[in-house]
C-alpha cells in the first residue's frame, strides 16, 4: 500500500492514464464534476461552511482529514472495531417495494443500539414488529442503490411533479400493473425503469419519468440527504463512540448476474453525484470517475470500492475483460482496479463466496468447509474460462471466479501476465440487509432481511420463489460483520486500516483473530504476553506483503491468535474448534493449487442437540499457533489467509422450527436438504509472498 497524506489521492502515472482507453483524457475534462462537503449549508441546512480541518494528528501521524477532536482512547497496537459496510434503507427501490420504511437516520440509530420498527405497517403507519441490536456497532456505511434512487424519491414524496403519474402509482402499489404476470415486485420495479427483462444487459431510465434530467437531479438531492444523515450521527468528539461513512452502491446487474460494488468515502468531501450503473454500465467508468472526481481532484476526497459478495456473478465480478486490448492498456486497467479496490465482501445474507470444490482448473483436496451457506446447486454448469448470466434467477453457469479463494490465485496469474495484481484483496463480511438494520446477525434473533416479504417465521421458512428465483427464504442467512484493526474509532483510522487491508470478516459472531507473517518468529511466541507487539515488530499483519526473504533457506512463518466471541448474558458465544491457514499458488501449467492446513485445534467431535440447540463437546476459548510453511517454494508467488471455525451450533431456521407448533411445521423444518446446523467462522485478509521475479520487477 502506497504511503500518502490523508486526502492527497493515490499516485498515478501519466502513462497509466494513456492506456485506459475510454477513460482517457476525456474523462479528466467534461465529466469532472465538482466535489462538496456534507457539512455545507446545501447538504445539511447548517448556517455556515464547516471550518477547515484543524492540525491535529491522526494515528498515522498525518493531520486528520476533517475537523474533529482527537480520540481519547487510542491503542498503538490497534484493536478490533465492528461495523457494517453494506446495508439499505427505504431510499433503495427494492427495499421500498418490500414496504421497508427505515430512513437513513433509522439505519444509524439502529447501528448505535436504538430500537427501530420493521414492516409490515398498519393503516396508521405503526410497525408490526421491532428490532434492536444486542451489541451496538462501532461504525456503519449506508449503501443504498444509486440506480433509480431519484425515481424512488420522485414517486414516493408528495408534492413531486411525478407523484401522481401512472408509473409512480404502480410503483407505490396503488394501482395494478399491466404486466402483473411478472409478479408484484418485478411489475412495480418495471414501472420506474425501462425494462426488467433478464435478457437485457443494462436497463435504461424510464422515458416517462426521467425528463430533462429530473431523475439525476433527484438522485443528487437524495445523495445530499444521505450525507447529512451520516454527518448527524458521526461522533466527532473525543469519545469517538460511533463512526459513519458516506457511501452508496453501484448496483450492476447485467443479465441478472450480480456484479455490485460498494463505494466508501473517507470523509465528508465527496463528488456531487453518485456514479449509477444505469448511467455508466462499465465498471471501469465507475473507477475512472472516482479517480478523476475524487483521488486526483485535489479536494481532500478519498475513496475505495469493494465488490458485493460474488457468488451470484456468473463469473463476471472478477473475470478480466479487455484481453483484446494492447497489453499496456490491460495493465493500466489492472492498475486502476488495484488502486481503487483493496477489499472484497466474502459473505452476507445471500450466501458465502469463499470457495467451492471441484472447480475448473483448480487442483485441491476437497474442503469440508467450502459448502458453507452455498447458494448455487451442485448441478450448476462450470463457466470454465467464460462467463454467464441469470444467477439471480437461479440460472447460468458458476465460475471459480465467483469465489474469493480462487480469485486470490487469479490475482497471482494476472500479476505473472501483466506485472500487476488487480485482486490483492482484503476480506470483510456484511449483511446487505434491506430492513435498515445493519449488523443484525444473531442466529437466535433473525427476523429476515427484506421487509414484508419475510416478516414471519412461516415466510422465512418457505421455499417460495419471488422475482429472484435464487432467493428461497430458508436459504438466506443473517449475514456477517466486518472487523477492522485500528488505533481508534475515527474515519481516518478506520479508512487507513481498510486501505492497508488490516481487516477481517465473520459470519456473524464477534470472534477476533490476529494473523502475522514473517521469517523468524520464535516457536514459543504464543507464550509471550506481548505477542501482538512482537507480531508487528517481526513481520506484517493480515493484508500485508511478506518482507524480503532474508536467507536462501528461509520459509515464511505465520502467527495465529484467535479468541472466541464472549457473547452476551443468556447467549454465550460458541467455542472455537480449529484455526486453518489456506495457501494458494499457481503451478507451471497455469493450474490453481490450493491447500488447507489445520494449525491449531482440529476435529473435536463437538455437536449440538437439535431439539434444544444445546451445544455439546469440547472446544477452545482461544487458539494460538506459530506455523512454518512446510512446502514453501521460494521461486513461486503465494497467498495465505486464516480461517477460524467454531463448534457446530443451530442455524436460525432450526431455532425457529423448534419454537413453532410441532403439528404444523413448514416442510423445510423436516427437509433433509435444508441445513439445521452451522459452523460460524472468521476469515482474515491474506498475506502475500512475491517471488524473486515480482520482487525484482517492483524495485
Amino acid at each position: 500500500m502506497r504511503s500518502k497524506p490523508h486526502g492527497s489521492g493515490r499516485a498515478v502515472t501519466r502513462s497509466s492514464w494513456a492506456g485506459v482507453g475510454i477513460l482517457g483524457a476525456a474523462l479528466l475534462g467534461p465529466i469532472l464534476l465538482g466535489c462538496h462537503s456534507a457539512a455545507t449549508p446545501e447538504a445539511t441546512g447548517a448556517g455556515a461552511q464547516s471550518p477547515e480541518p484543524r492540525t491535529v494528528l491522526a494515528p498515522s501521524g498525518q493531520p486528520y482529514s476533517e475537523n474533529r477532536e482527537v480520540c481519547a482512547d487510542r491503542d498503538s497496537l490497534r484493536k478490533a472495531f465492528w461495523g457494517e459496510l453494506h446495508v439499505h434503507s427505504d431510499l433503495s427501490f427494492d427495499a421500498y417495494a418490500w414496504e421497508v420504511r427505515s430512513s437513513p437516520d433509522d439505519v444509524y440509530r439502529f447501528a448505535r443500539g436504538e430500537q427501530i420498527g420493521l414492516a409490515p405497517y398498519d393503516s396508521e403507519g405503526k410497525p408490526s414488529r421491532w428490532a434492536q441490536l444486542e451489541r451496538p456497532l462501532d461504525f456503519a456505511a449506508l449503501t443504498d442503490h444509486a440506480s433509480y434512487q431519484g425515481e424512488v424519491a420522485l414517486c414516493t414524496r408528495e408534492g413531486s411533479a411525478l407523484y401522481d403519474t401512472e408509473g409512480c402509482q404502480i410503483f407505490r402499489g396503488e394501482i395494478p400493473p399491466e404486466n402483473a404476470h411478472l409478479g408484484d415486485f418485478a411489475a412495480r420495479a418495471a414501472a420506474i425503469t425501462s425494462s426488467l427483462d433478464p435478457q437485457q444487459e443494462v436497463p435504461s431510465r424510464s422515458e416517462d419519468l426521467c425528463v430533462d434530467g429530473g431523475c439525476v437531479e433527484a438522485m443528487d438531492q437524495v445523495w445530499r440527504e444521505q450525507q447529512a444523515a451520516a454527518d448527524r450521527h458521526y461522533d466527532r468528539s473525543a469519545a469517538c463512540g460511533f463512526t459513519t461513512f458516506n457511501a452508496y452502491e453501484y448496483t450492476a446487474t447485467p443479465g441478472l448476474a450480480k456484479v455490485h460494488h460498494n463505494v466508501i468515502f473517507r470523509n465528508e468531501v465527496v463528488p456531487q453525484s453518485p456514479t449509477a450503473w444505469v448511467d455508466f454500465p462499465d465498471v471501469y467508468d465507475l473507477w475512472g470517475r472516482l479517480k478523476a472526481q475524487c483521488l486526483d481532484a485535489g479536494t481532500g476526497c478519498d475513496v475505495l470500492t469493494l465488490p458485493h459478495n460474488s457468488n451470484l456473478s456468473n463469473g463476471r465480478m472478477f473475470t478480466v475483460g479487455g484481453r483484446d486490448l494492447p497489453l499496456e492498456e490491460q495493465r493500466a486497467r489492472a492498475e486502476l482496479r488495484a488502486e481503487l479496490e483493496p477489499l472484497v465482501e466474502i459473505s452476507q445474507i445471500k450466501g458465502d463466496s469463499e470457495c467451492r470444490d471441484d472447480m475448473y482448473g483448480v487442483v485441491a483436496a476437497p474442503d469440508e468447509f467450502c459448502g458453507f451457506e452455498e447458494w448455487r446447486p451442485p448441478t450448476a454448469v462450470d463457466c470454465e474460462e467464460g462467463t454467464g448470466a441469470g444467477a439471480l434467477a437461479g440460472q447460468g453457469c458458476v465460475s471459480r471466479l465467483d469465489y474469493v479463494r480462487h480469485v486470490l490465485v487469479e490475482g497471482l496469474r494476472e500479476e505473472k501476465r501483466l506485472g500487476v495484481n488487480p485482486y490483492k484483496l482484503g476480506i470483510v463480511a456484511a449483511t446487505d440487509a434491506h430492513n435498515g438494520n445493519p449488523g443484525d446477525v444473531e442466529e437466535y434473533s433473525y427476523q429476515g432481511w427484506r421487509g414484508s416479504e419475510d416478516a414471519t417465521p412461516t415466510q422465512r421458512l418457505s421455499t417460495d420463489a419471488t422475482l429472484v428465483a435464487a432467493i428461497f427464504n430458508v436459504i438466506s442467512s443473517p449475514g456477517g460483520v466486518a472487523g477492522v484493526w485500528a488505533e481508534e474509532n475515527s474515519r481516518d483510522a478506520l479508512f487507513d486500516a481498510m486501505e492497508r487491508r488490516e481487516v477481517f470478516g465473520t459470519s456473524g459472531p464477534r470472534m477476533t483473530a490476529r494473523f502475522f507473517g514473517g521469517w523468524d518468529y520464535p516457536a514459543d511466541l504464543c507464550d509471550n504476553p506481548e505477542l501482538v507487539k512482537a507480531g508487528y515488530a517481526g513481520g506484517v499483519p493480515m493484508g500485508g506483503d511478506l518482507p524480503v526473504r532474508p536467507e536462501a533457506d528461509s520459509a515464511p512463518v505465520f502467527v495465529v491468535s484467535a479468541l472466541r466471541d464472549p457473547g452476551i448474558p443468556g447467549h454465550p458465544g460458541g467455542l472455537l474448534q480449529r484455526a486453518q491457514i489456506i495457501k494458494g499458488w499457481l503451478d507451471d501449467d497455469g493450474l490453481f493449487r490450493e491447500e488447507v492446513f489445520d494449525v491449531a485445534g482440529g476435529d473435536n467431535s463437538a455437536r449440538v442437540e437439535l431439539d434444544t440447540c444445546t451445544p455439546k463437546g469440547p472446544g477452545a476459548d482461544s487458539l494460538c499457533s506459530v506455523w512454518r510453511d512446510p512446502s514453501f517454494d521460494a521461486e513461486r508467488d503465494a497467498v495465505y489467509y486464516l480461517r477460524v471455525i467454531e463448534n457446530p451450533s443451530c442455524r436460525w431456521n432450526q431455532r425457529q422450527c423448534i419454537a413453532m407448533p410441532q403439528d404444523s411445521l413448514p416442510a423445510t423444518c423436516v427437509d433433509p436438504i435444508v441445513p439445521r446446523t452451522i459452523q460460524e467462522r472468521l476469515w482474515s485478509s491474506p498475506i502475500w509472498y512475491d517471488g524473486p521475479a515480482n520482487t525484482e520487477a517492483s524495485r
